[in-house]
């Protein structure tokens, strides 16, 4: 009885398993392809980076004697033809600074054993990229400062990221086009899009220390063009070709 009926539900099983097949859907293919792509956009404003830096045997003591140094900076950084809110402290602190090593052995009582050093870093915008050598240089001749590196950036941040992004989903396009060519299928319905980035290409920032006074002009020359970069993943059905 038991081999009876386990022969009824092989057969049973036996005839379900076409009709299964039968009613499952034959997979689309597909084709997968990473798009990448960039923008160019001229530079908007420059950004340049200064510091004070002040010591004394206290951190009080340097922190005044800095707050006192910066405000005659700040000065001086208005009276060239820079409003106020483009000038911005970027970074402040305040550390201890070992003495040289022929000082090792001094007493900590002496006033050499122990100083700390307060530094304030100023970040300066101008829209005048043609000028930004003579800027440099006029802010190096005020004194209390060294000038440290200057950046260049955009205001129209989305506009460089969505002309990268649609250059991205081109050239997706064009490379599924040339592999479905190749195959001798065509692309039939977008069926995914997944993003990746966007963003600008990091421009290397000019980094310098020139204590002030040290020139009239700085060479600087700005950037042409500051680049952005996209990434895209597009999928396609694939389809007979008409």
């Amino acid at each position: 009885m038991r081999l009876a009926l386990a022969t009824a539900l092989v057969a049973a099983l036996g005839l379900a398993t076409p009709a299964l097949a039968q009613n499952t859907p034959p997979r689309q293919p597909t084709i997968s392809v990473m798009g990448t792509g960039d923008a160019e956009l001229k530079p908007d404003f420059a950004n340049l980076f200064v510091s004070v830096e002040t010591e004394a045997p206290t951190v009080a003591q340097a922190s005044t004697a800095n707050s006192a140094a910066a405000e005659r900076v700040l000065a001086r950084i208005q009276s060239l033809g820079i409003k106020r809110d483009d000038i911005q402290t970027a970074n402040f602190q305040v550390f201890k600074v070992e003495p040289p090593v022929e000082k090792m052995n001094v007493s900590r009582d002496s006033k050499d054993a122990l100083k700390f050093r307060a530094t304030h870093q100023l970040r300066i915008k101008t829209r005048d990229l043609d000028n930004v050598g003579k800027l440099a240089g006029e802010i190096l001749a005020s004194g209390d400062m060294t000038f440290q590196s200057v950046s260049f950036g955009l205001d129209r941040q989305e506009e460089g990221g969505d002309k990268a992004r649609e250059a991205a989903v081109r050239d997706a396009r064009r490379q599924a086009e040339v592999y479905a060519g190749a195959a001798g299928v065509a692309l039939g319905r977008l069926i995914e899009i997944r993003d990746g980035s966007a963003q600008p290409f990091e421009q290397p920032m000019m980094r310098m220390q020139m204590a002030a006074k040290a020139a009239d002009f700085v060479p600087l020359v700005p950037p042409a063009t500051i680049r952005y970069t996209a990434n895209v993943q597009l999928v396609w059905e694939l389809a007979e070709r008409p």
